[in-house]
């Protein structure tokens, strides 16, 4: 579908693979574009759905910043939820086994951070619809 053509959530969630774009993006500067369009939104729109704050998944991404993709995989529980935490885990765990130059470590995190903003976009958005 060409990048101008509108998209539904649910549409977008059905073709995208966040866990192969983590998989090519970090390891492969051509998908890095993809990783970070649709897979970025695709990985806003499920935590959203799984009820994640923003503030939650910045948090994430400043740990990964920090101590790297594998320490935030680490995490007992990266995100309050535990269904959350898995799928996060799940990626993390990806992620990190991608990344394996200091380049790939720094745009997983700038990733996390990217899903965090995008979260906080839409959640944004919510509210200005409901404010009189």
């Amino acid at each position: 579908m060409p990048p101008s053509a509108s998209r539904t959530d649910d549409e977008l969630l059905a073709a995208t693979d966040v866990g192969v774009l983590l998989r090519y993006g970090l390891a492969q500067g051509a998908f890095r574009p993809a990783l970070f369009g649709d897979g970025a939104v695709a990985a806003a729109v499920t935590l959203d759905r799984m009820g994640v704050v923003p503030r939650s998944m910045a948090f994430v991404a400043k740990v990964a910043r920090a101590g790297g993709l594998a320490y935030a995989a680490a995490l007992p529980e990266p995100l309050p939820s535990p269904r959350a935490s898995a799928v996060l885990r799940d990626w993390l765990e990806t992620a990190a086994r991608a990344a394996t130059t200091p380049d790939a470590e720094r745009h997983g995190a700038r990733w996390l951070a990217a899903v965090a903003e995008i979260m906080g976009m839409r959640v944004d958005s919510r509210s200005a619809g409901r404010r009189p």
